[in-house]
């Protein structure tokens, strides 16, 4: 048990210090296989390397695709097209909420969060300017439009973390619809109302916006011209009607995505291998970092105390969905991703989740959902996603982490609670 606490705490710190997880954690895994007495070459290339190979296997092309389909909504500017049009539907004086709306669209979307913070970003630090709300509240409201609910709890929605449950619970992407919209909502307006609060009295101290120290680089595509937005808006719903309507394998749908991006944006073929190649390397980062963590969650599940943190997790309560989402989100917590560590949780545990699904009546259903949104309810500033968002705003977790923590990870816990008792009442 000592080795694995030693472990966790060590790859949560190195990350913490912006370490890269790619080599922290099988350095940690080292550590918890030579504390725990096994062999530490075998753990590394027999047991970390299978995770870390079998998740890459699983879900590459779903982060390749993604990436791509990211990439080249970023480079044709019809990412950009469509947070324009939010933001000049909304008005500039709602600054918080039109890039709250125009985050949470291009992710419900398909649209990798990475990619969703370089487009914004310039349109949303216009919006701050025009408004003179402090660039402190920019990283908390990004978080909550891209990091939250459209990613983890909205019935749909085609990221990664609503996908990886599908294939342990034999669910589909629209799963758990009444939990998904409640817990959706919960996050949703909770962590807006608390925006809102803070933006009025941060102004009433007089904090209002000032200008960033360096200018982001995509800043100076600010006067490029951007194609129509509802011709843009078009590939993001190919995508979710796709997925969700047709019921296609969430491959195909992204392939069809792609195309569309391609076809409507034919003039701008001189871009489209640059964008492939782009999304192609970032892909790669993108699934390395979180099958690296699954790597070292395979070494820890090869301890044996890890049976005893599975028992008490399973026997913590009578309602498995509690096990269930605990499991989840401290795995997540701890290893800085959301889909890594739910990877590592349904990996060692999501057999044993989905044999309670038909034994206890709780519809599996149900499960996807509670571990998608659980998975999000996880950000600690460590979480790669975090640190991605500092360094592009150039701000720091000393001024931006408290309203991260209250809209990203105490109102998605939040959530989790209502959803655990919903799902509990047989709702679905």
């Amino acid at each position: 048990m000592l080795s694995i606490v030693v472990g966790l705490i060590l790859l949560m710190a190195l990350a913490y210090l912006g370490w890269s997880i790619i080599w922290v954690a099988p350095i940690a895994a080292g550590v918890v296989a030579l504390m725990s007495g096994l062999d530490v070459l075998d753990a590394y290339t027999g047991t970390y390397m299978g995770g870390l190979v079998g998740f890459v296997q699983s879900w590459f092309p779903i982060f390749l695709l993604g990436a791509i389909f990211g990439k080249l909504m970023e480079e044709t500017g019809a990412a950009k097209a469509v947070a324009q049009k939010v933001t000049q539907l909304i008005g500039k004086k709602r600054a918080i909420l039109g890039v709250l709306i125009a985050s949470a669209l291009l992710t419900y979307g398909g649209v990798s969060l990475f990619v969703v913070v370089f487009a914004v970003y310039p349109i949303a630090l216009e919006l701050f300017r025009e408004a003179n709300v402090t660039r402190k509240l920019l990283v908390p409201t990004f978080a909550l439009g891209a990091f939250t609910f459209t990613m983890t709890s909205m019935p749909g929605t085609p990221q990664i973390q609503n996908l990886i449950p599908i294939d342990y619970f034999h669910t589909t992407p629209t799963a758990g619809p009444i939990i998904g919209i409640v817990t959706t909502l919960i996050m949703a307006v909770g962590g807006y109302l608390w925006l809102s609060f803070r933006e009025k009295k941060l102004s009433a101290k007089g904090e209002g916006f000032t200008e960033p120290s360096v200018v982001a680089s995509n800043e100076k595509q600010e006067n490029e011209k951007t194609p129509n937005w509802l011709v843009s808006l078009v590939p993001l719903f190919v995508v979710v009607i796709l997925l969700n309507v047709v019921k296609l394998e969430p491959v195909y749908a992204l392939i069809l995505g792609v195309l569309s991006i391609m076809l409507i944006n034919i003039k701008d073929y001189k871009k489209f291998v640059f964008s492939i190649n782009e999304g192609a390397k970032g892909s790669v980062m993108a699934i390395l970092n979180t099958s690296a963590a699954v790597g070292f969650g395979a070494v820890i599940a090869i301890v044996p105390a890890f049976d005893s943190i599975t028992n008490w997790l399973l026997n913590v309560s009578d309602n498995p969905l509690i096990a269930q989402s605990l499991a989840v989100q401290i795995m997540s917590i701890i290893t800085g991703s959301a889909s890594g560590g739910m990877g590592i949780a349904l990996s060692t545990m999501g057999d044993t989740f989905y044999n309670l699904s038909q034994t206890t009546g709780i519809s599996p259903d149900v499960f996807h959902r509670m571990a998608a949104v659980a998975s999000g309810a996880s950000i600690l500033p460590n979480n790669g996603a975090l640190l991605t968002l500092v360094a592009v705003t150039g701000l720091s977790h000393k001024e931006t982490y408290k309203d991260v923590f209250m809209v990203a990870l105490l109102i998605p816990t939040i959530a989790v609670i209502v959803g655990i008792i919903l799902g509990g009442m047989g709702i679905v």
